[in-house]
């Protein structure tokens, strides 16, 4: 009995750690709290310094919702500046849930995180500082105005990882 409890706890700890190691082609993970719904006029800004401009990258949105999120998707306003001041600006969108309303992404509780390809085969055309802005527009079917506030929401984050061959 206090072996199989011993083996017990070491197999928990061995996998609490993997679990918890990092991807090392991560080279920027970034979340920001929206205090449980995303306002429309809190834009989430996220800043990377690039030194590589060979390699590709896929940068991703990431969003953590629960089920107060009254939608099936989300439309998703990207805007990356780059150093010599050009913007490039993508409305995107993405499927939120299933169509009995059940949230997808991964979590086993209430809240489901979400991983979405914002750019795929990306590579930094120069060095220097990047800024990325995420901006949610979402707006009820047959409404014309967005809605301000998107609730079941909880983080936006933005996650850039280097592509592997």
């Amino acid at each position: 009995m206090k072996n199989s409890c011993i083996l017990s706890l070491i197999g928990l700890v061995f996998l609490s750690l993997v679990g918890c190691q990092r991807n090392e082609n991560i080279v920027f993970d970034q979340y920001q709290s929206t205090n449980g719904q995303w306002e429309k006029k809190d834009v989430k800004t996220f800043v990377y310094k690039v030194s590589d401009t060979t390699d590709t990258y896929t940068m991703s949105m990431n969003i953590r919702a629960n089920k107060d999120y009254p939608y099936n998707n989300m439309y998703v306003i990207f805007k990356l500046y780059q150093p010599n001041m050009t913007v490039q600006i993508d409305t995107l969108q993405y499927q939120m849930a299933d169509v009995n309303g059940e949230l997808l992404g991964v979590g086993f509780s209430d809240v489901k995180e979400s991983k979405l390809a914002v750019k795929e085969g990306f590579v930094f055309p120069e060095s220097g500082t990047y800024k990325f802005t995420l901006e949610h527009a979402v707006r009820a079917l047959g409404e014309i105005k967005g809605d301000e506030y998107l609730p079941g929401i909880s983080e936006v984050g933005l996650s850039i990882e280097k592509e592997t061959n």
